[in-house]
């Protein structure tokens, strides 16, 4: 082997031995940056979950005003908020009945008075 064919392997194995270590930093710079954006904890995840949470929290408010809407129909079906009275005129309002009992009023030809 000639000298200077030594020379330039001696060289070549001087400059690999420089850039191992910047090309190793960089590629571990370049996986912990794409695991920053793109990996299971970076930042495509991160707006994903914000925009989960988003909608949780609206179909919560959503389920909070109807929970609260059935609890107000069903405390007022509790008996010390029921009136008898109300209960059998709207039933009956509602059955389009009427008790033998009452007596009807018949407008006449003019129709309601009030």
């Amino acid at each position: 082997m000639s000298p200077s064919l030594i020379r330039l392997r001696h060289s070549l194995k001087r400059e690999a031995k420089a850039a191992l270590p910047p090309l190793v930093f960089l590629t571990l710079a370049g996986y912990f940056a794409w695991n920053a954006t793109r990996g299971d904890l970076g930042l495509r995840a991160y707006a994903a979950r914000e925009q989960d949470l988003a909608r949780a929290e609206a179909v919560q408010a959503e389920v909070a005003t109807e929970v609260a809407t059935w609890q107000r129909r069903v405390a007022a079906l509790r008996p010390e908020h029921l009136d008898a009275d109300v209960i059998d005129e709207r039933a009956r309002a509602m059955l389009n009945l009427a008790d033998p009992a009452d007596i009807v009023v018949p407008y006449g030809s003019l129709g309601p008075a009030f």
